[in-house]
């Protein structure tokens, strides 16, 4: 498939546009989308806001080869991230949204896992991974998604603002206010259960992590700490 206009790059992929209606997302690594669109099609089908996918998730099932490209909806609207930093939305109400878009991700089951505790994880749900379309926010970039207990995807939201928060970068105070209001909307359950301990080790372990990001990991985790809830 012949791509178009190159809209966005990520650590691992390139989105281009096909036209007014539909993007082409391609891993530069030769990545297989096989699972990321299975678990795309399962949580549109629970009702979940992600980008809607052309053609079948499974189609690639038959073919050895990998299937590199994801053809999903063209979304307009800023990233949370723009509107943050534009002043359409402040950082507590980006805390909120997030701590929403959370526990809707974590009420949907699991659909291979048959552990009960366990559901979809994200693993990089961010304010740069939601999309504030008019229809409402998107949830884009499922990459890194598995199935596991809800605490890890809740500590890996919350340390990925914790390090721009002990950051030396003018998005440090917004980010520090974005984190306190995610963890408080979360609930005392927002670092429990080892979730945070475990997403500092595959932070740390991040290949695509430079090595300013990874040496700020220890003081995110403590103002994570800090301004957790605690339980009455």
């Amino acid at each position: 498939m012949q791509p178009g206009e190159l809209l966005g790059s990520g650590r691992s992929a390139d989105v281009f546009a096909l036209d007014d209606h539909w993007v082409l997302r391609r891993y530069r690594d030769g990545g297989d989308v096989t699972a990321e669109a299975a678990v795309m099609a399962h949580l549109a089908e629970h009702g979940y806001p992600v980008p809607r996918l052309r053609g079948r998730p499974e189609g690639a099932r038959h073919s050895a080869a990998p299937r590199t490209d994801l053809v999903m909806q063209r979304l307009h609207g800023p990233t949370m991230l723009q509107a943050l930093l534009q002043g359409g939305l402040t950082a507590e109400e980006a805390g909120v949204r997030l701590a929403g878009l959370l526990h809707r991700l974590h009420s949907v089951p699991a659909r291979v896992s048959a552990d009960p505790a366990h559901r979809i994880l994200h693993l990089d749900l961010h304010p740069d991974n939601v999309m504030l379309t008019p229809q409402g926010p998107v949830v884009i970039d499922w990459c890194n998604t598995e199935e596991g207990p809800p605490g890890l995807d809740r500590g890996m939201s919350a340390l990925i603002l914790a390090q721009v928060a002990v950051g030396d970068t003018a998005r440090a105070a917004p980010a520090r206010t974005a984190l306190a209001s995610l963890l408080t909307h979360l609930g005392p359950a927002s670092t429990g259960s080892g979730g945070l301990a475990e997403a500092r080790r595959r932070r740390a372990a991040d290949p695509s992590m430079a090595e300013s990001e990874t040496r700020l990991l220890d003081d995110a985790v403590r103002l994570v700490l800090e301004l957790a809830p605690t339980r009455p």
